[in-house]
């Protein structure tokens, strides 16, 4: 005698709850929002306390800061190869053309051309390069830097406001 599926008892482990909660919310809502309120209600259901929920809020928001900060410094290391690029393009045209006007073939400009383009290879695996230890120091570095010229804009903007009133 066959079991139905309504007699089986089965059990999932909190991963797996969250996964099923996750893809039926997301095939419920079709980009409906959610308030704050609906939130807190929610997590009441499931039995997670206001506190639990706010420290868990606080750690998502963290987390899509950093995500939102790395997104920046990508797009900071694309632009400058962006520009690399052009500046790569630009002069070696000019070499390539220069050279061909007095030599009347390409011979000289090409090696430049050549040795500047591998390092403009390497640059450009590394910038599209987004994970490993060499990533996370450029970030890093960047993040620091981008840190301090946060800081002293604000004291700058400070100093504005203090010298007009």
């Amino acid at each position: 005698m066959p079991v139905s599926e309504t007699q089986i008892t089965r059990s999932y482990n909190q991963e797996q709850i969250q996964q099923i909660l996750q893809i039926a919310i997301a095939r419920q809502t079709d980009d409906t929002e959610f308030t704050r309120e609906q939130l807190l209600e929610i997590a009441s259901e499931l039995e997670i306390s206001p506190e639990c929920l706010q420290v868990a809020e606080q750690q998502w928001q963290a987390k899509q800061g950093e995500i939102q900060k790395r997104q920046d410094f990508n797009l900071y290391r694309r632009s400058r190869l962006q520009k690399q690029a052009g500046k790569y393009t630009v002069i070696n045209s000019f070499l390539m053309l220069l050279n061909i006007v007095n030599a009347g073939q390409l011979s000289w400009s090409l090696y430049i051309a050549l040795f500047w383009g591998l390092g403009l290879g390497l640059n450009a695996l590394n910038t599209f390069q987004s994970g490993g230890e060499d990533y996370e120091k450029a970030f890093q570095k960047w993040y620091r830097q981008y840190q301090l010229k946060q800081s002293l804009t604000t004291v700058w903007d400070k100093v504005l406001k203090a010298w007009q009133t």
